[in-house]
């Protein structure tokens, strides 16, 4: 899930439609998690591969001040303090306060925890923190597009980013396209860049003749206008359940045909043993692959899962991406 959408059910929603059993779908994802680990154990050779140097006898490294965090990966820990089913909670301010501590230079908001954005936007600045990007719907009314757009501005954002699509109808998502479209180009007089995140099921549902969401998105969005934050588990995961051969190669062939700028990566790891999320580093995703082969202005975290708890993930996402080399 990204930001309270189910994306593994509307993946499985999508295979089961073209007749996928479950267990298939399990069977070819645990398949594509271990032919992932037979390249290289567990997310090791993302750093190995990093340590061989970027061709100039220079490593790169992700530069830190591009290195941000989806909020939605810490939503259990920003409940007020207490709560008695999340014993990680400690509020919203707290867990911006423990981002500083981590050494996080932006994040991607996912709501404003029922304050203003003014409010929100005080407390970011006292941290030396930057909201640059934010998760927001397409929206029903021009007034609710303009909020939008008027909390973007108060925190000084770059980026507004739909989060989540879905429909096993061509006229969906082709008046979905057209849509982002003329919000983009209201954003773009805002001086806000209008960006579309991607699951996995775009690459799955089936909307007749074979013809995929992907291939109505990157058909009908103007490049001109929006611009892909590509959610690197999704693709992958979509190349695991399509069965392709190579899902990493999937993956980078993904960024690199598209016709939009992919201005944003959502960094977040695939385990091996069952193909759920991962903290970074644990899992079977060769970043330094990706990176090599495409730069981008955003680098940010993402656990929908944490593996302990969200303010581990975040810390060992942090700490991962800085110290990546490739």
């Amino acid at each position: 899930m990204c930001y309270g959408y189910d994306g593994e059910t509307a993946l499985r929603r999508s295979l089961e439609t073209q007749g996928a059993s479950r267990r298939g779908i399990l069977r070819t994802a645990v398949a594509g998690a271990a032919g992932a680990a037979a390249i290289g154990a567990l997310g090791a050779p993302a750093e190995a591969a990093g340590t061989r140097g970027s061709g100039n006898g220079r490593d790169r490294e992700v530069p830190e001040r591009r290195i941000s965090i989806q909020l939605y990966t810490l939503r259990d820990a920003t409940l007020p303090a207490g709560t008695a089913e999340k014993p990680w909670s400690i509020g919203w301010e707290a867990v911006l306060e423990r981002l500083a501590q981590y050494g996080y230079p932006r994040v991607e908001r996912a709501g404003l925890y029922g304050v203003t954005a003014a409010t929100m936007k005080a407390k970011l600045d006292s941290l030396g923190i930057w909201a640059s990007s934010s998760h927001e719907g397409i929206s029903d009314t021009s007034a609710a597009m303009y909020q939008k757009f008027d909390d973007a501005n108060t925190f000084e954002q770059r980026y507004v980013v739909v989060p989540y699509l879905n429909s096993d109808k061509l006229s969906d998502w082709q008046r979905w396209a057209e849509q982002m479209n003329n919000e983009a180009y209201a954003a773009k007089r805002r001086g806000l860049r209008y960006g579309y995140h991607n699951h996995a099921h775009e690459f799955t549902v089936d909307l007749g003749g074979g013809r995929t969401p992907w291939d109505v998105l990157t058909k009908e969005l103007d490049p001109r206008l929006v611009h892909l934050e590509v959610d690197l588990y999704w693709v992958y995961t979509a190349g695991v359940n399509l069965g392709v051969a190579d899902p990493l190669k999937f993956t980078k062939s993904v960024i690199r045909k598209a016709p939009q700028t992919v201005r944003q990566f959502h960094v977040k790891d695939r385990a091996a043993s069952n193909g759920d999320m991962a903290d970074l580093g644990t899992g079977v995703i060769d970043f330094s692959s990706i990176f090599r082969k495409h730069t981008v202005e955003e680098y940010i975290v993402e656990n929908d899962t944490p593996d302990v708890s969200p303010l581990t993930s975040a810390a060992v996402g942090k700490l991962y991406l800085e110290h990546l080399k490739y």
